[in-house]
């Protein structure tokens, strides 16, 4: 094998099997998301740094930055939800309130490690253009009828809202969002290696763990509620602080219990972020779900369906002189919307056509022979069963079609 060139650290290749079930579940977070009216949204890979630059706090030493070929400071997509701010301040057209959903890759320049790369897949939905926590609700049922509908026993959403924490400095925030990994201890160092009075330290942090529930919440837990979540899938956690600069009013996490390497998604309000970026004064919402590890918790939970090849019949060649008329069949089996694939080698054996079909999962053959072409009729073969029958292309597909 050549080792010369292997992925990046933190980044991946997809084989066929994997890449199966990430197009699966694309495609049962898009049926949820389509189901509440959420609408898709893309945006380019690249931005400008600046766009970036000043919004999310801290963790701006894990962007992917570079200049171009015109010396332009660009940045590749940190995350979703700036760049669709900057999408409201060029389409002023669109209709608010906007539900989108997007789901594109982001890339980190972070320390690879279980559940989190340096490109992964985000899954975001946001409802712009409503102040009101009923839209914050809306957002979290969402994504529990996601999980709920993907299979899980449960799924729990952590909530809490910024405006609580008024008064206590974001330095202290960002240390307190991180009271899970490293306690309160540490919570008190992080805070005193960033500027602060070790006892101002113990003071935010005991202020924090002792919030209330305010009216936001409850509006949020009420919604829950009449929208068939009972109370073990949603609770107020008052150390929960999210670390994003531009946090603020309700904020959340969503944790499954089976899953233990950390959340599988993140949410807040950042009504001020649409302004700074776009000139409009237009309130946002959303979520970011963690797609990778999302897949990682379904493997967990054993809630990912086996899939086999996309190709449900293989068509052999049997010879030089009946190439042309297994192409003709195979062409007849897709027009019927089945998946078919032709063996691309005319000269192939048939015993070694057929192991390629059993080892890629394709669960029937044909087979046209010399006889098979003069009587019009095809050989179709069950590889599970090992059942074969002579039959017509319109019994073969009305055999094979579901």
């Amino acid at each position: 094998m050549n080792t010369k060139f292997q992925t990046l650290k933190g980044f991946r290749d997809f084989l066929p099997a994997d890449a199966r079930k990430r197009a699966w579940l694309k495609e049962q977070m898009i049926k949820v998301f389509e189901k509440w009216g959420y609408e898709p949204l893309e945006t380019p890979t690249l931005e400008a740094l600046e766009l970036f630059a000043g919004e999310i706090g801290e963790d701006e030493k894990l962007f992917f930055k570079f200049e171009d070929n015109g010396g332009r400071k660009v940045a590749l997509r940190y995350d979703q939800t700036v760049p669709t701010c900057r999408v409201l301040g060029e389409n002023p057209d669109i209709i608010l309130p906007f539900r989108r959903y997007q789901i594109q890759p982001a890339f980190r320049a972070e320390k690879p490690q279980k559940g989190r790369y340096r490109e992964f897949v985000q899954s975001d939905i946001d409802i712009f253009g409503v102040s009101s926590p009923i839209a914050d609700a809306e957002i979290i049922a969402v994504t529990l009828d996601l999980y709920k509908t993907l299979g899980f026993k449960k799924a729990i959403a952590l909530i809490n809202d910024r405006d609580l924490m008024k008064g206590v400095p974001y330095e202290a925030i960002v240390a307190i969002d991180k009271i899970k990994k490293i306690g309160e201890d540490g919570v008190v160092a992080d805070m005193m290696k960033k500027g602060i009075d070790g006892e101002k330290a113990k003071e935010y942090l005991n202020f924090v763990k002792n919030l209330k529930i305010d009216d936001a919440i409850k509006t949020i837990f009420d919604y829950l509620e009449k929208s068939g979540f009972s109370s073990d899938w949603y609770q107020f956690e008052p150390t929960l602080a999210r670390s994003f600069s531009y946090s603020q009013g309700p904020i959340w996490e969503i944790t499954i219990p089976e899953y233990s390497a950390g959340s599988v998604g993140g949410g807040e309000r950042y009504d001020g972020l649409v302004e700074r970026i776009s000139g409009r004064k237009i309130p946002g919402t959303g979520i970011g779900i963690g797609f990778d590890r999302t897949l990682e918790a379904l493997e967990a939970c054993n809630l990912i369906p086996n899939f086999g090849s996309n190709s449900k019949i293989l068509v052999t060649v049997f010879s030089e002189d009946t190439f042309v008329n297994s192409v003709e069949t195979a062409k007849i089996l897709r027009d019927a919307k089945i998946n078919t694939e032709i063996y691309p080698d005319n000269t192939a054996r048939l015993d070694k056509q057929l192991k390629y079909a059993d080892k890629k999962g394709i669960p029937y053959v044909v087979i046209i022979g010399p006889e098979e072409v003069k009587e019009n009729k095809v050989v179709l073969k069950n590889l599970k069963t090992k059942e074969q029958i002579k039959t017509s292309i319109e019994n073969a597909i009305s055999i094979v079609s579901p």
